[in-house]
């Protein structure tokens, strides 16, 4: 049976599959900022037909990692030193403002579920092992902003940071920063428990700050700039084989063994279809 042929929602649940797939690639920079999608050469990796890969690209290009250009296609979108100073800005508030809003409206089983996500993430830390620690990472932040229990500020929340992940997932290459960052989750956790929502609005605005103080020098650096454009030049196919061909066949292994598979605004989820172990540090 094709993969992308319409049999138990199998249409639908593939090209979310395949956004899960390109969505970890990008983010943790398996296809650069800046790289053209090659719609022939992604389908070929994925193993699926360009139907679902479209319907992909226009999930992506709607959470604001793609963009359409002109005679060129999608692109993964590339940010400038502004457009990251400028977001980072409204995200170190709304990450505050969902502390703040969460430690009046949390459940003590959900302050207890956070504490074991917490400890999870400290014991890929300590692995180095980057992917993993993200995912849960990503998975801590966006439940804090869901125990705020505001509709709007989720919506919101979901929408900018899907631009920021892919940076904020690079700013860990840092190892003095990652480590910082664990402590900094430590305080988090801590605050939350306590219910102290004007020390977790606090400890939630400086970590932001701190991660844009980091993506913002690594962009002023000729090395990594160079690197950048040197990944932009090769192709989107050859990148994701570089994170491992297990991330690029899950889409299409996923609809054969008709697995549910859910969507979700936040890499966190995403990632757990990708196989890639980057393990990095600076």
């Amino acid at each position: 049976m094709p993969l992308d042929a319409k049999s138990d929602g199998g249409s639908e649940v593939l090209h979310l599959a395949v956004a899960q797939q390109l969505r970890a690639l990008i983010v943790e920079g398996g296809i650069g900022a800046g790289r053209k999608l090659n719609e022939r050469e992604l389908a070929q990796q994925l193993q699926v037909s360009r139907t679902p890969l479209r319907e992909a690209l226009k999930l992506l290009t709607a959470e604001g990692l793609v963009e359409h250009w002109p005679n060129r296609g999608a692109v993964v979108v590339q940010l400038s030193a502004d457009d990251v100073a400028h977001a980072f800005e409204v995200m170190a508030e709304l990450e505050g403002l969902s502390g703040e809003l969460a430690c009046a409206r949390i459940t003590d089983g959900e302050i207890a579920e956070l504490q074991a996500l917490n400890f999870e993430m400290r014991a890929h830390h300590a692995r180095r092992d980057l992917p993993a620690y993200y995912r849960v990472n990503a998975q801590i932040h966006r439940a804090i902003n869901r125990a705020a229990r505001n509709p709007v500020l989720a919506q919101t929340y979901d929408r900018l940071n899907a631009r920021l992940q892919a940076l904020r997932f690079r700013s860990n290459f840092d190892s003095e920063k990652w480590d910082a960052a664990v402590r900094e989750h430590d305080a988090m956790i801590e605050a939350l428990a306590g219910r102290d929502g004007a020390r977790l609005r606090r400890i939630l605005i400086e970590h932001l700050q701190h991660k844009r103080d980091v993506v913002l020098a690594q962009l002023k650096q000729p090395a990594a700039a160079s690197a950048a454009a040197g990944g932009a030049e090769r192709p989107a196919s050859a990148a994701a084989r570089s994170t491992g061909n297990g991330a690029s066949r899950t889409a299409a292994s996923r609809l054969r063994g008709k697995r549910a598979l859910t969507p979700g605004p936040s890499p966190a989820g995403a990632g757990k279809g990708s196989k890639a172990t980057r393990r990095r540090h600076a």
